[in-house]
């Protein structure tokens, strides 16, 4: 099909070969082994873009601004931009007014309000044997930090979840129907954004509180102040950076847990493994399959010559099972020593909220697992992937469980 030049998807839009059915994409690792094995470096007529499956030439790219540039031609409503489609040195210069919100210092001050949200989410689903985990704990604990980081009110946060849905979602197929409803759909949850986050803005140029809206309201970046759209920008990102990666980080780790129900009881008796367990879930279950490029310059890679202008797709999750960089890397392995996944990105645009997304998963899981025994799918669950090339998890986690005896 031929779109028009204002409707044309990006390549990590498109739905692409091996991740077309939902066993595929519940499922995509044995498609990325054959492809890391027979095609590590190919061009998709269909989606013009090429795929990049190896370890070393995905670090390759994320570690080369200059010929791998961030700034990416825009498909329709934009609905992840601010600093994610920046290159140096503006990416810095953006990049420096956020991450005074998440030095370390910063995320550690927040421990003590996670596990008392992550205890408030818990505590209602102890007298019950089934829950659904991600409706109960790993969404809403990330939105809600978030939330409060941002200095949004708590009878927003469902707004928060429709609109991170309609960030990563991806259109089903490459039909002309089906990408005229996948931009309206971005073009009506982009106004409501703006127009939300604007009320947000100018309330706090009037009346700054303690919040990364008020900072940001109040930044200067070479002695100006940011635009409202930039700032808008910024509160999108943070939305979906903040909100959606956890939530899968956490789901994923617990259908992990589930698979390999051992792994339970082994965390409960040796909570010091949870750090190297979250970094292995990470790698293995990777919450963002991949992210693109655009060639600055003529360029090779794996052999293979690159244009100008293309487009390169860099599949995280592939990176993150290349047999050549992690030992018998089909195997979770809970003690995995080292583990340089990629599963945060690197180079200039390491994840920000990195240090954020692994700390609730720190504060949250031993929890869950301190307070549910036996977890295990109800008979004849199914899950069903997100519809999404970007992001890696699941639509709902039916869990069943025998509650922890209460003392």
């Amino acid at each position: 099909m031929d779109l028009s030049p204002n409707t044309q998807l990006t390549g990590l839009a498109i739905p692409v070969e091996g991740m077309h059915t939902r066993e595929e994409r519940l499922n995509p690792f044995p498609w990325f082994e054959k492809m890391r094995k027979t095609s590590p470096v190919t061009y998709d007529e269909h989606r013009s873009s090429w795929d990049l499956f190896r370890y070393d030439d995905i670090v390759a790219i994320l570690k080369d601004p200059v010929t791998f540039s961030s700034v990416r031609p825009t498909a329709g409503p934009v609905l992840l931009g601010s600093i994610i489609g920046m290159d140096p040195p503006k990416h810095h210069q953006m990049r420096n007014i956020v991450s005074k919100a998440f030095t370390p210092k910063a995320i550690s001050e927040l421990e003590p309000r996670i596990a008392e949200v992550v205890h408030e989410l818990v505590n209602p689903l102890k007298t019950k044997q089934q829950m659904d985990l991600i409706h109960d704990i790993s969404y809403p604990l990330p939105v809600i930090v978030i939330a409060e980081l941002l200095g949004v009110p708590p009878e927003d946060r469902q707004l928060f979840k429709d609109w991170s849905d309609v960030i990563v979602k991806m259109p089903e197929d490459s039909t002309e129907n089906e990408v005229q409803s996948f931009f309206r759909e971005r073009q009506k949850t982009r106004q409501e954004l703006d127009d939300y986050f604007m009320k947000v803005v100018t309330e706090r140029r009037k009346n700054p509180r303690e919040d990364l809206i008020s900072r940001l309201v109040h930044a200067e970046v070479d002695g100006q102040h940011l635009t409202d759209h930039e700032i808008m920008e910024f509160c999108i990102l943070l939305l979906a950076a903040g909100n959606e990666t956890t939530t899968n980080l956490i789901s994923n780790a617990i259908r992990k847990f589930i698979e390999e129900p051992h792994l339970q009881e082994q965390l409960r008796q040796q909570p010091e493994l949870m750090e190297k367990a979250i970094e292995e879930i990470l790698r293995y279950y990777s919450p963002v399959l991949a992210t693109n490029r655009v060639v600055t310059k003529d360029t090779e890679i794996g052999g293979k010559q690159i244009k100008k202008g293309d487009q390169v797709i860099a599949w995280i999750a592939s990176a993150n099972r290349d047999e050549n960089k992690f030992p018998v890397a089909d195997q979770f392995k809970v003690d995995r020593t080292p583990n340089q996944h990629l599963a945060f990105g690197n180079g200039a645009h390491f994840c920000l909220g990195a240090p954020l997304a692994r700390l609730e998963a720190r504060v949250a899981l031993p929890i869950i697992l301190s307070s549910f025994h036996n977890m295990e799918f109800p008979e004849g669950t199914e899950l069903t992937p997100i519809p999404s090339t970007f992001v890696y998890g699941v639509k709902a986690l039916p869990v069943q469980y025998n509650p922890a005896t209460i003392h």
